[in-house]
Formats: C-alpha cells, structure tokens, sequence
C-alpha cells in the first residue's frame, strides 16, 4: 500500500495477470465500453487468490474453490470508480443489482468457465447455506410463535441442531481445528464466510442426497422470495445447476 499525504493511491501490483486484468478495464471503461461486461472479462483475467490492498486484506477464493466474485468487483471498480455511474456501482455492490441481466452462458462466457465455475461453489455454498439457516430460523420461528414459546434468542441454535445435528458453537471450534485458527480469537467476516462454505461441505459429506435436495430446495425458495420482495433477479446469473463439490 502507498499513501501520498493522505491521498488514496492504488497499491503496486507484482501480479502480472492482475495487472492485465485492472489494465483491461480501465482502457474499455475509458473507451466509453458498457462496464459491467467489461468488468466480468476483468474478472476472469484476474488471479491472485487474496491480497493487501489500501490497507485492508481482500480474500477473493475460500478453500480454493469458491469465488466470492462480489468483491473482486468491488476491488476492481475501485480502480475506475470516478468513471462508473456512482448509483450504479453502489446498487451492485450494496444491494446485489446488476446494471444489465445477463444469462448464465453470457456470465459464464464473460468470466471463463473456470472462474464462472468457482463462483457456482460460492454461490451453493456460502448464499445459498446462508439462505438455508435463515430458512429454518423462519420455520422455527413460526413454529414457536404458534405454539406461544419465545427465546427468540435460541432460534439459531435450534436451525443449526435441525440442519447440521450439532450445536453451532461445537461446529465452529471444529471448524477452527480443523484449519488451525485460534480457538478464542475473535471472529471477521472473512473468516464467517470460510465456516459457511465448510458448514456446506461438511452437510454434504455427512447428509443422504435426498435431504441434502430438500435443503437445498427450501434454500433456493427462500432466495427466490427474497429477490422477488426486493425486486432483483441474482447478483450473477446462475442456472441452478448442482454444486460442483
């Protein structure tokens, strides 16, 4: 990171197809090319994994599979910011609207299929297994509300007992065993977003595929209501085709 009196300058990439990538999009963008394509073909030329930039950690690829493409995008979008519609830059970023939809294979062509592929990993693992818990919160919630029971406090608890068989707190030290984390640290976003996409994979190992199809179904119902009451389709285009892992 380079600061200059305060001044926001970008960091120094030793990244060759990092560099290409940010290259790309600032000569489409300053041609007057439609951004958001431009940024897609950017981000599949990017590679590295995770960095240091302004001072802040950026972890693009968690566990080596799944894409968190959204910020990558913010991340790129930075470099050319003062020429992207400021409203539209924000509702992408912030409220998962796309400023043109796109098709699966349009996306898919966009980024490469390596990094489209990964972004399904990401997609199936950490948006969709995050749909599902607030799915079952919702259904636990009802449950109680008719029954007249509160500890609304322990709704969350009882999602992860009924989704994964085991308390959360006995998941999360697992998790951080398993990967060499400090049991009692405390806890950033980067990491809650590795313990979602491990939540997914240890379901699927330990889940018969029939309930594993429900569960995925109630998820992705849940999402589609979501999108609907928000009035957005997908952040990115996806065919609702299986996880890839």
């Amino acid at each position: 990171m380079t600061q200059d009196e305060g001044r926001h300058v970008p960091a120094v990439h030793h990244n060759p197809a990092d560099a290409e990538a940010i290259e790309s999009l600032k000569k489409d963008v300053y041609s007057g090319a439609p951004w958001y394509p431009s940024l897609l073909r950017a981000i599949g030329l990017w590679s590295s994994a995770e960095e240091f930039y302004n001072g802040r950690p950026y972890v693009y690829l968690i566990d080596g599979e799944a894409f968190d493409w959204l910020l990558l995008a913010e991340r790129l979008t930075d470099t050319v910011d003062s020429l992207i519609p400021e409203k539209e830059r924000e509702d992408l970023l912030f409220r998962s609207i796309c400023p043109v939809q796109l098709s699966a294979s349009e996306v898919r062509e966009l980024m490469g299929d390596k990094k489209y592929g990964m972004y399904l990993n990401y997609f199936y693992g950490i948006t969709v297994e995050e749909a599902l818990l607030l799915a079952v919160q919702l259904e636990v919630d009802k449950e109680r509300h008719v029954q007249g029971i509160g500890y609304r406090v322990e709704i969350k608890d009882e999602a992860f007992r009924r989704i994964y068989d085991e308390d959360r707190d006995v998941l999360f030290e697992q998790f951080r065993k398993e990967n060499y984390l400090p049991v009692n640290a405390s806890t950033s976003l980067d990491e809650m977003k590795q313990f979602t996409y491990w939540l997914f994979k240890y379901r699927l190992k330990r889940c018969e595929k029939a309930r594993i199809a429900s569960d995925t179904h109630k998820a992705l119902n849940y999402l589609k209501r979501i999108w609907q009451l928000k009035g957005i389709s997908p952040v990115l285009a996806v065919d609702l085709a299986p996880p890839t892992v």
